[in-house]
This record gives C-alpha cells, sequence and structure tokens, in this order.
C-alpha cells in the first residue's frame, strides 16, 4: 500500500512538473524571441534560450517613453473604475434575480439571457454611442460600451448566490430589521468572496486586454491606453514594411525588428498581468467552478 501510495505521489508530481512546463515554456519563448536579433529569428526561428541578444525591440517601442507610461496610466485607471463600475451594476442586478419572490423574476432572467444571444451589432452600436451619448475621445469610450456590464457575468453571480446563500441567513437577517441593501452589505457579499474575487479578475482582464474601443471611438493620441498604443505601432512597422518595397523606406524599415516587436509587444500587455494573477488565483478557481457549474 505505501509502494502504491509512494507511485502514485510520483506519478503526480511529474504530470504536474508536465503541466508546469507546457505553461510557462510559451512565456519562456515569447520573451526569449522578443530580445533576440531579428536575422537569428528569420534565420533559424524560435527558440527556448535567446541568441544574438538584442534590444532593439523593446528600444523601439520605448522610443518616446512618455507615451508608453501614459498609455499605462489610462490603462490601469480604466480598468480599476470599468472593473468596480461592471461589479456593482452585476452585484445589484443578480441579487434580486437570485431572490425567488422577486416580482416577474423569470421574464428579467430572460431579458438578461436574450443579450447573450442577439446584440444590435457594430454599426448601430458605433452610431449609438459616438452621436447619441457622445463618448467619442473621452474616456468613457474605453469604459462604458461593451464592458461595462454583461450577461454572462450576471448570471454567473446569480447562480453562486443561489448556490452558496442559505435562505435562511437571508430570512435571519430579515427578522433582525435589516433591509435588502443591508443584506447584501453585511451577509451576502461577505459570503460571496470567491465569486467576487473571480469578476474582478475576469473583468479586469478584459479591461486590461480591450483595443477595440480604442479602435473605434478614439482617434487622438492621449486617449489610447497600452493596447490601442501597441496596436498602433505594430501597425505602423507593418506600413512600413510593406512600403519598403517601393524604396523610398527600405534604408529604415530594415533597421525595424518587425518580428522581435511582435513578441514585444505581447511580453508588454502580458507582465502585469502574470503579476496579479497569483495573488487571485486560489479564489478564481473556487468561484468560477461554484458560480458557473453548480447552477
Amino acid at each position: 500500500m505505501v509502494e502504491k501510495s509512494r507511485s502514485f505521489q510520483v506519478a503526480s508530481h511529474i504530470v504536474m512538473v508536465l503541466l508546469c512546463a507546457f505553461c510557462l515554456i510559451p512565456f519562456i519563448i515569447l520573451f526569449s524571441s522578443s530580445i533576440t536579433s531579428e536575422m537569428t529569428l528569420v534565420r533559424e526561428g524560435y527558440s527556448i534560450l535567446p541568441k544574438n541578444i538584442d534590444w532593439s525591440a523593446y528600444k523601439y517601442l520605448l522610443t518616446d517613453s512618455t507615451d508608453i507610461f501614459r498609455g499605462y496610466a489610462i490603462t490601469i485607471c480604466v480598468t480599476v473604475i470599468g472593473t468596480a463600475a461592471n461589479l456593482t451594476l452585476t452585484v445589484l442586478l443578480a441579487y434580486p434575480l437570485s431572490r425567488r419572490d422577486l416580482p416577474h423574476r423569470n421574464i428579467f432572467s430572460f431579458l438578461v439571457f436574450f443579450t447573450m444571444l442577439f446584440n444590435g451589432g457594430i454599426v448601430p452600436s458605433y452610431i449609438m454611442w459616438s452621436r447619441f451619448f457622445h463618448i467619442s475621445n473621452t474616456y468613457w469610450a474605453l469604459i462604458v460600451p461593451n464592458l461595462m456590464m454583461g450577461a454572462f457575468y450576471v448570471i454567473m453571480v446569480r447562480t453562486y448566490f443561489q448556490s452558496n446563500i442559505p435562505e435562511a441567513v437571508l430570512e435571519a437577517a430579515r427578522i433582525d430589521g435589516a433591509g435588502e441593501f443591508m443584506i447584501l452589505k453585511t451577509v451576502v457579499l461577505p459570503m460571496s468572496k470567491p465569486i467576487i474575487v473571480t469578476m474582478v479578475l475576469l473583468v479586469g482582464l478584459h479591461y486590461w486586454n480591450d483595443w477595440t474601443n480604442g479602435l473605434y471611438y478614439i482617434n487622438k493620441d492621449k486617449y489610447y491606453s497600452i493596447q490601442v498604443l501597441l496596436n498602433r505601432m505594430l501597425q505602423d512597422v507593418q506600413f512600413l514594411m510593406s512600403s519598403a518595397a517601393s524604396g523610398s523606406t527600405a534604408e529604415f524599415s530594415a533597421n525595424i525588428p518587425s518580428v522581435a516587436l511582435k513578441m514585444a509587444v505581447a511580453v508588454m500587455g502580458t507582465i502585469p498581468v502574470l503579476c496579479v494573477y497569483p495573488f487571485f488565483q486560489k479564489y478564481f478557481v473556487k468561484g468560477i467552478v461554484v458560480g458557473a457549474v453548480k447552477g
């Protein structure tokens, strides 16, 4: 029995090491490629260990460090404000929907679910936000459209409330004289830490990685988030490389590390998230499983 237990532990450790390697190796290759010289990447391809180390990609990205730092600052502010707003609206809608005594509860639930299946499309959304709400070239353009609240998050949080908040606890709070907002604040939210942290991580990732809102509604440099700015740099490089055949920019474009630049852009967009994720991981696994599967 002892031998079987030891063999199982050894096998389990081997499997976990392999899984960790499968997760880490792509990031290692990504960073290694971002600091490898352009000619080496073109000639020999990607490798785990960098060959002919060259920091030209990062030097190109940091040519105007003011824009980069401003982009990071805008992205951080947008992520914090947008995540807080999304979480507030989601909880305020999910909590009533989790209550079985809510009048017309099924109708409201259907309307929320309906938005997961159908939407107006990009053009009507653009017309609505730009012409009627006038959010173009404002910071609200990076916060409000598409990401302020989502039906998937509402259903996930509602399911968690239904499955993990005992009705007896809510009834006891009601007997003590607590109103609905007091129950939500003092009973429901403290018991919902896993799903709240999961929401913060999921919504925060969407805001951090979002570049489509900036593409649709922003055309002034001072409002560019880091993702929009990095995407703009990639487009500029692609334009220079495509126009190099004409000869007018051949000499200049030859000095741009186009392949390594793509890797460097991915690194600069990913590292902040990787630094934050370990602090949310234990709550994320519990919240996503209970909130999405138990329903």
